[in-house]
Order: C-alpha cells, then structure tokens, then sequence
C-alpha cells in the first residue's frame, strides 16, 4: 500500500495513541514502519469496522463511531482513517 505525505505525518504526530514510545522519528522511518506491520487506509468508519471484521477483531458492539475510538485507528483528517495494528 502507498502511504502519502497526509498519513504518513498523522502517525508520526498520532503514533503514541498506540505505542508507549515513538516507533518512527522520520517520515522515512514511519512510511517503513507503516509497510512492515501492513497498516491500511480506508475511506469511513463502516470501513474500518468491515477491515477489523476481515481480520477477525471482536467487534461486537461496536458501532462507525465506536470503531474511531480504537487506538489502532488514527483519522487523518480528510475523511480517511489509518489503521495500525500494534
């Protein structure tokens, strides 16, 4: 997956929402990171229930609203969201 310039710095400003310390100082280090652990972007809270769904993530109960409120899932202000599985 292609991870722009957007997402890429909303992990870098959101990354400690997930991790107890920054994974990635650099854009460079966070569009490597975000690669390795084979993060997501996707379009809409309904979105990123149906990918927690695909991945077999208890999502019982959990509503598009809900959902945004997971630390996995970082919103990057254009009305995509990143997911980051920790």
């Amino acid at each position: 997956m292609q991870f722009d310039d957007a997402v890429i710095q909303c992990f870098l400003d959101h990354q400690l929402q997930l991790f107890p310390e920054a994974v990635a100082e650099s854009p460079e280090e966070a569009k490597h990171f975000l690669e390795e652990c084979m993060a997501v972007v996707v379009d809409s809270p309904e979105a990123v229930l149906e990918y927690f769904d695909a991945e077999g993530i208890d999502v019982d109960g959990a509503d598009p609203d809900t959902i945004l409120e997971a630390e996995e899932v970082f919103e990057i202000g254009d009305g995509r969201y990143l997911v980051v599985e920790g």
